[in-house]
């Protein structure tokens, strides 16, 4: 979710202009200067793998590309940082979760 209107004790909200993405196949928000983290956040995706050893779900840990954890595939190329990336318009973006919209 992301925030829309501005408050007293919020200042002005202002975005990028909005470009075209899909995550998992489905086509969603996202403004340019956001992460590809930030994208699958606000689209309800906090878990995007699992652990290869536990099973146990993994999303955006440190938030500044150390943990490694936030690893999506962004057009084809595997294991990229959603917390690191930049969104592009046209990015296809996959994760290990299904999105629940």
């Amino acid at each position: 979710m992301r925030i829309k209107t501005s408050s007293a004790l919020l200042p002005e909200v202002t975005r990028g202009k909005p470009v075209p993405v899909t995550v998992n196949g489905t086509a969603v928000e996202a403004f340019e200067g956001e992460t590809v983290a930030t994208v699958l956040y606000t689209a309800g995706l906090v878990a995007l793998r699992r652990s290869a050893r536990s099973s146990e779900p993994r999303g955006v840990y440190c938030g500044m590309g150390v943990c490694f954890e936030c690893l999506v595939t962004v057009d084809g190329a595997h294991a990229v940082r959603a917390c690191l990336t930049p969104v592009k318009a046209g990015m296809a973006i996959e994760t290990n979760q299904e999105m629940k919209l």
